[in-house]
């Protein structure tokens, strides 16, 4: 493979990475902006389906610390791993009830949403996030590692 082919799809594999990690993060970044904003209701919810105020709190601080660190690609493969975590945890306790159409399709969305989290966390946050500036040397993968003139 030549070198600007190389450079050009290191460019789009940053890219893409970094698209793919703003649309990840978004979800989770305005759903603990909604619940602190709602606080009052949504925990009065969330206790009626019996999670404790200390559970609900701490998932408005994972969604919103995790999130953003995604965003920003700053620990993101930690912030991955632990939303990740969460949405299997979700889907699980939350959404079993497959008699429900929408309760399956909340089901598969949490599983579908999980396996982008795990492949952020096994695939790194890429070159174009602040994880990169902290590990300079640590390349996400051959493609993202290869520099205008250095060889692959």
């Amino acid at each position: 493979m030549n070198k600007t082919l190389i450079t050009r799809f290191a460019m789009q594999d940053d890219l893409v990475l970094l698209a793919s990690r703003l649309l990840l993060a978004w979800i989770f970044v305005h759903e603990a902006a909604s619940l602190a904003t709602h606080f009052e209701t949504a925990s009065s919810s969330m206790a009626k389906l019996g999670v404790p105020a200390f559970a609900f709190i701490t998932t408005i601080a994972l969604q919103l610390v995790a999130g953003i660190a995604i965003a920003v690609g700053w620990y993101a493969q930690l912030g991955a791993a632990g939303l990740g975590v969460f949405c299997l945890a979700t889907a699980v306790l939350f959404h079993a009830n497959f008699a429900v159409r929408n309760e399956l399709l909340h089901f598969e969305k949490d599983l579908a949403i999980a396996g982008g989290m795990f492949v952020l966390m096994v695939r790194g946050a890429g070159r174009w996030s602040l994880d990169s500036l902290r590990r300079p040397n640590r390349a996400a993968s051959p493609l993202t590692a290869a520099r205008p003139g250095e060889a692959m």
